[in-house]
């Protein structure tokens, strides 16, 4: 069975860095396109980064030059670098995976920074 764990949130001061992790299992994650996302309070879930299977990245305009998408195929894990964090990053952050069989959801983490 697919899963994905995420790890590695937490509450951190304006311009502070986090790493997030997404642990896949039941599939081999660098055969799949995987993105993280992000929902804030009151707002949608919207894409923040996805790196594909060839290992291209791209990211959403609030967060490029600030966040880098990578992935440790030895481990089936995917990353989320952020640095130079803002309050409006706050929000619970979820990876995903497209996979043949449909979409996969983590369960979240949340990300809060303080002012």
């Amino acid at each position: 069975q697919a899963q994905l764990v995420e790890s590695g949130g937490g509450l951190v001061q304006a311009g502070g860095s986090l790493r997030l992790s997404c642990a896949a299992s039941g599939f081999i994650s660098q055969f799949y396109v995987m993105g993280w996302y992000r929902q804030a309070p009151g707002k949608q879930r919207e894409l923040v980064a996805i790196i594909t299977s060839s290992a291209r990245t791209n990211y959403a305009d609030s967060v490029q030059g600030r966040f880098t998408i990578s992935r440790d195929n030895a481990k089936n894990t995917v990353y989320l670098q952020m640095n130079s964090l803002k309050p409006e990053d706050t929000a619970v952050y979820y990876c995903k995976a497209n996979l043949n069989i449909g979409v996969v959801w983590g369960q979240g983490t949340q990300v809060t920074v303080s002012s």
